[in-house]
Order: C-alpha cells, then sequence, then structure tokens
C-alpha cells in the first residue's frame, strides 16, 4: 500500500504555476518525449498563458508543435523530424515553411542522431560534438550549424580528417513528461526512452510531468528506473493523461484515431482554430481536458497488465 504523498512538499507544482514560472517569451524551450511520454498537456498549458516567440526544440516535431504554432506561440523550430507519426501531415507547420502562410517559421533541421549529440554537446557543457552521420548527406548545405573541423589526431595513414561537428543546444527550460515522480523530483521511466535525461542536463530549468506522484520508498526501492535525479529537476507537476494522444507505456495506449483525424483538422486553418479554441482555450486546465473526452473515452485507451518482475537489489545485513 503506497502512503499518501504530501503535495505541498518538495517541488510539486501545478501545470499553471509551472509553465508561469519557468516558461517566458522568447525562450528556447525543449518538450522531448519519443513515441510516448510527449509532454501534450504542457504544450497546451504554453498556449494557453499567450507565450509568444519562442524556439521550440524538439527531436520529433509532431501534433503539439503544430498546435503551438497554429496558437502563435513559435517563431522557431529546431527539429530532426516533421510530421503526424506515420499517421498524415501537419497543415500548420506546412503552411509555415512552404507558404510562409501566415508568417514565416525559421527552421533549423538535423538528423536524429545529430539532435541528440547535440544535447549530449548540451549536457556536457562542451562547445560542439564530433560525428561522422553526416558524410554523403545534403543536410550540412541547408543547416549552417553543422560545420567541419579538423580532428587533432591523425587518421591511420596520418592525413588529417575532417569531421562534421554540431553545436550545442542549452535550452531555457526543459520540459518532459513521466511515469511517475517523488516530491523532490526523481524520476522513474520505462518503456522507450529516448533522449529525456540528457535534455534535462542541457537545460538551465527542467519541468517534469507525471503521470503520478508517488512516495520517496517507491523510487528508492527501483532505483534503476530512475532515469532524472531529482536534483535536476526544479518542478514537479502530477498530471495524469498528460501525454495524449500520444501514450504513457503502463497507463494508457495511443488514441490511434485522433492521430488520423489530425490531418484532416490542421490542413483547414479555420478547422484548427475551432478545435484549438474548444479544446485548449475552451478548457481551464488538462483535468478539465480529460474530463470533456469522458470516462468511456479513456476506457477505450485502457491498458493490460504487463508486470516486469521484481529483483532483488539486497542491503546489508
Amino acid at each position: 500500500m503506497r502512503r499518501t504523498v504530501d503535495r505541498t512538499a518538495g517541488k510539486v507544482m501545478s501545470m499553471r504555476e509551472a509553465v508561469a514560472a519557468f516558461v517566458h517569451d522568447g525562450d528556447t524551450v525543449s518538450l522531448e518525449g519519443f513515441t510516448h511520454l510527449i509532454p501534450t498537456a504542457a504544450g497546451h498549458e504554453i498556449i494557453r498563458q499567450g507565450r509568444r516567440d519562442l524556439t521550440v526544440v524538439r527531436m520529433t516535431a509532431d501534433i503539439v508543435v503544430d498546435q503551438m504554432l497554429a496558437a502563435g506561440c513559435v517563431t522557431r523550430l529546431v527539429s530532426s523530424f516533421v510530421g503526424n507519426s506515420s499517421a498524415g501531415s501537419l497543415g500548420e507547420l506546412r503552411r509555415r515553411i512552404e507558404h510562409a502562410d501566415p508568417e514565416p517559421l525559421a527552421f533549423e533541421e538535423y538528423s536524429h542522431y545529430g539532435m541528440i549529440c547535440r544535447y549530449l554537446a548540451g549536457s556536457q557543457r562542451l562547445p560542439f560534438y564530433p560525428l561522422r552521420s553526416y558524410g554523403g548527406s545534403d543536410l550540412p548545405s541547408v543547416s549552417p550549424g553543422i560545420r567541419k573541423v579538423a580532428s587533432p589526431y591523425p587518421a591511420a595513414d596520418g592525413s588529417t580528417e575532417q569531421i562534421y561537428v554540431v553545436p550545442p543546444v542549452n535550452p531555457d527550460v526543459t520540459i518532459i513528461h513521466a511515469q511517475r515522480a517523488d516530491r523532490r523530483g526523481n524520476t522513474q521511466i520505462w518503456g522507450l526512452t529516448g533522449i529525456q535525461a540528457e535534455a534535462v542536463y542541457a537545460a538551465e530549468k527542467a519541468v517534469v510531468v507525471v503521470e503520478e506522484l508517488v512516495a520517496d520508498e517507491v523510487v528508492r526501492a527501483d532505483p534503476n528506473r530512475t532515469l532524472v535525479p531529482g536534483h535536476a529537476v526544479d518542478a514537479v507537476v502530477p498530471c495524469p493523461r498528460g501525454a495524449h494522444p500520444s501514450f504513457a507505456q503502463g497507463y494508457y495506449d495511443r488514441d490511434n484515431a485522433f492521430y488520423r483525424s489530425w490531418s484532416a483538422i490542421s490542413k483547414d486553418p479555420v478547422r484548427l482554430r475551432e478545435w484549438l479554441a474548444e479544446w485548449v482555450y475552451g478548457t481551464a486546465d488538462h483535468a478539465e481536458y480529460v474530463a470533456r473526452l469522458g470516462e468511456e473515452f479513456w476506457a477505450g485507451l485502457a491498458v493490460g497488465e504487463a508486470l516486469s518482475e521484481p529483483v532483488n537489489y539486497g542491503r546489508r545485513l
């Protein structure tokens, strides 16, 4: 039996409080989570609070980025993939990039591994990070951040090797979604883990949104699942179902119907803004968004148990 968690202690905040405290106009904001644990509810609260002139860093720019663009929050996007997660297109993003409609979007493009290297450089406070995977690619011709430097070490044949490098990324704030954390911010993730830890360490401030706030001893009982330690976290936001329409491994499934519907919604600027008016501006917070969808809807995304075998960490006798 888990004991009751004191939500007033430690770093626990509401989503409204966390966004107000850590996301400001003109900031560089990293929103990370790969396939599942996408911080959708955080993106919606940024929209509600009317943030402007943001640079959004997200490896897989998807529906939440499309929504933030339509709401006028974003002027620059740094990404390695744009799309509606195998289900279609992002209408607002395409209008911005292809036709500067209603205004242009500054877009910095890297490969997936290039973005990983940027986060690694940022988290380690390095001036750049080397990688070989741009050989033969045309990305360096469209992304001025990708450059070449001379290796300080000779190649096997004694020649001087020219190697590609990417710059660090150091967001003003990183926001991630996770399954659970304690009140101090010790955050546990299982399933696909992505680049969340590096994105947190690269940032000046970090907000972790979780499905569940748990007692300290729950985290201590399974320390290997702690992907982000509390010392790197500035705020913990309990927000059940906050990754919808993506999924949270072990909590709820992916809303594939919504992903399939988004292409048609976002293709029509009027329909897209009507959707924002109803589901983001028209809801006070994510709890109201969840309630409006209804328990029958959520029952359709319920997942069964697939328990992990307990392990014996041992203890000193």
